[in-house]
């Protein structure tokens, strides 16, 4: 009897520091990736063809077209060294509070036509609604993302892979309590987008504000 008391004694210590050492562990929401390549983004002003292919798409208006700024030499391809790219060697972007985009340009890499970007959003970070001219595919291997696609808005838990196709409004925010590295793959070279006036995680959604016109005509 004393022999299980005593069992029973250590099995509950034993619990309790795994609990404790549960608890103490950090949430890991900062930056796994160095940010020492951060740069502003090249912002430039919708001209009338552009609003015009927005017009085509969607309703939302367009704010801004933002891509990589400076100039660049492409590599020349003739060595191991050209073929190979520390992520901490790429050019780092800030599109919304709480993300960073570890941009792998095409064209300043070698590519002809591809570009892949490997994202750092932190809980509760999220890009700004935007599109795409040519198709996206988005990877996540672990974590809790709600995702705006079109008019849709809905969570999903990785391991995943979803298609963007051309000119669809789309965002994302982490909803998880880690930080989340989402991979971004594009079939061009040059790293572009366009900011849309419209954001769907804030409390004032298009469903939110039906709501509030629904209620109205309740009280006439």
């Amino acid at each position: 009897m004393k022999s299980l008391l005593l069992i029973a004694v250590i099995i509950s210590i034993v619990g309790c520091s795994v609990q404790e050492a549960e608890q103490e562990k950090p949430l890991l929401t900062k930056e796994r990736i160095s940010l020492k390549n951060l740069v502003n983004e090249k912002k430039d002003t919708p001209d009338s063809t552009l609003l015009a292919l927005h017009a085509q798409h969607h309703p939302h208006g367009v704010l801004e077209s933002r891509s990589i700024p400076g100039p660049f030499t492409a590599p020349e391809m003739n060595s191991y060294s050209d073929h190979v790219r520390s992520i901490e060697d790429l050019v780092v972007i800030n599109p919304g509070p709480g993300e960073f985009v570890h941009v792998m340009e095409g064209q300043r890499h070698g590519y002809l036509n591809l570009v892949v970007g490997i994202t750092e959003t932190v809980p509760g970070g999220a890009p700004p609604m935007h599109t795409h001219q040519g198709e996206e595919s988005h990877v996540l291997i672990e974590g809790d993302i709600v995702y705006a696609l079109g008019d849709t808005i809905f969570t999903i838990k990785a391991p995943y892979i979803i298609n963007i196709p051309p000119m669809v409004p789309h965002a994302f925010k982490n909803i998880g309590k880690e930080t989340a590295n989402l991979v971004v793959i594009f079939p061009t070279n040059v790293w572009q987008y366009d900011v849309l006036d419209y954001f769907p995680f804030e409390s004032d959604t298009l469903a939110s504000r039906f709501e509030k016109f629904k209620s109205k005509l309740a009280k006439k």
